[in-house]
């Protein structure tokens, strides 16, 4: 078991990096909607369904 480790850290290190690296962003996200922060960003300028989102 020790030596499939020792042969794979660089692989296990890698994917425990990307691991945490998703779990902060669906942190981000929760945090983000839990305060009432949109998805869409709010610039309804360039989208092309702002008459349908946001009530002018």
């Amino acid at each position: 078991m020790f030596a499939w480790i020792a042969e794979n850290i660089a692989t296990i290190l890698v994917c425990l990096v990307l691991a945490l690296v998703v779990a902060l962003i669906v942190v981000k996200l929760v945090r983000g909607r839990k305060n009432g922060c949109a998805s869409c960003g709010g610039n309804c300028g360039c989208c092309p369904t702002d008459c349908s989102c946001h009530k002018q």
